[in-house]
């Protein structure tokens, strides 16, 4: 995968603009959690950007990033979790999973019925 590290305050307000245009998925990782590192490995694995035309893919190291973890949660309103996989479509969370609940195929789902 190809992705935009994720570790200004600023940054989130530019990617809830661009996810006005295309699809933006925000992974939030624990560096320290080997479920975390699992469900990373998986998702890099089975991720195909031709699926999810146009989406931008955000990583945040959670652990040096704390404050943009909860800035993330409070803006697009979910709960915060990590490991963490969150899709946003025109500003607003669309789909939000964590641990073992992020799935590829379900990301790809949401995305689609999002651009339509």
């Amino acid at each position: 995968m190809n992705w935009i590290p994720l570790n200004t305050l600023e940054q989130l307000d530019e990617l809830a603009l661009a996810s006005n245009e295309n699809p933006v998925l925000i992974f939030k990782h624990s560096t320290s959690c080997s479920i975390s590192r699992t469900v990373l490995d998986r998702l890099q694995r089975n991720y195909k950007p031709e699926e999810i035309s146009g989406a931008k893919t955000y990583f945040l190291d959670l652990l040096a990033f704390r404050n943009i973890s909860s800035s993330i949660a409070q803006k697009f309103e979910v709960e915060h979790q990590s490991p963490q996989a969150i899709l946003l479509k025109n500003g607003k969370a669309v789909y939000a999973a964590s641990h073992f609940e992020i799935d590829y195929r379900k990301i790809r789902e949401v995305s689609s019925k999002a651009q339509n």
